[in-house]
């Protein structure tokens, strides 16, 4: 994984962050009208003399982000038809993410997670934490199953101080807790982005002929012809993204669909890519 991450973010991903906070420093981001309470400091008066009344000066904050990586090491994530499971690539995404925010002298931690929280790294901002991330995720091998929304509840309440949390899963759990709780992120004013990654097979269903289906998180089985399946788990899975892209997008949370067959570096490209050209839409 560090190999992998050093090899990705050399290439091309250093230095292409900026924070979307407003703080002290000193490039100017904007007015807002005074409201009781704020700061006099930063009233700017040039305007009150023209206008004769009270705007705030905001800035864009220069302080180092604080990111959180949540991975999902939860059973399904064991899944994988191609060169790297679905745990694989996850934590060769948190990996490189680290690395790159480490390279930037930016605070990062982590949280591997099933239902429950299984390791938890601080967040800190030390060239050499990012070996503390690295051994976090490969001592929690893929167990139990994934209890999403819980856990996003409860990183909301372990982390109160805002930034960036980074949730990197095949999000197989309930979905409108999921979703509950993601919301709760952005509502503590956290930056939201979610790596939604799924294999080839999830997405196509691409069997033929007998087949027996064994799940991962249960002792359950399905012995059938996945020809007469198809149609209606190809709907489903249709159904469950549209669901989740939709909402992400109405809680202004970045999403991305990431297949494990696609290069990881083109897949971050993208998604910073389109990340960068929201934010400076808005």
């Amino acid at each position: 994984m560090d190999l992998r991450a050093r090899h990705i973010v050399e290439g091309f991903l250093s230095g292409m962050h900026r924070s979307p906070y407003f703080g002290q420093s000193v490039e100017f981001r904007q007015h807002r009208e005074y409201v009781h309470g704020d700061d006099l400091r930063h009233v700017d008066w040039k305007v009150w003399a023209r206008q004769d009344r009270l705007y705030i000066k905001q800035f864009e904050e220069d302080t180092n982000l604080r990111c959180l990586l949540a991975v999902d090491v939860s059973n399904s994530m064991r899944y994988g038809g191609g060169a790297l499971s679905k745990y694989e690539y996850a934590c060769t995404v948190a990996a490189t993410l680290a690395y790159w925010n480490l390279r930037q002298q930016d605070g990062v931690g982590s949280v591997a997670f099933d239902d429950k929280i299984r390791a938890k790294v601080p967040v800190l901002s030390k060239r050499n934490h990012l070996f503390a991330i690295l051994e976090s995720l490969n001592v929690n091998e893929p167990a139990d199953k994934t209890d999403l929304g819980p856990l996003l509840s409860q990183i909301a309440e372990t982390y109160p101080r805002r930034g960036m949390v980074i949730v990197i899963s095949d999000l197989f759990s309930n979905v409108e807790q999921t979703l509950r709780g993601l919301r709760l992120l952005r509502q503590r004013g956290h930056d939201v982005l979610v790596f939604h990654l799924m294999d080839d097979d999830e997405l196509e269903f691409p069997f033929s002929g007998p087949t027996r289906f064994e799940g991962l998180e249960s002792e359950d089985h399905l012995n059938c012809n996945p020809r007469a399946l198809r149609d209606a788990y190809l709907e489903a899975v249709s159904e469950f993204l549209q669901n989740v892209r939709r909402e992400c997008a109405k809680q202004g949370i970045d999403y991305a669909l990431i297949r494990t067959s696609e290069n990881l570096d083109a897949a971050l490209a993208t998604f910073i890519s389109n990340r960068m050209s929201t934010r400076a839409r808005a």
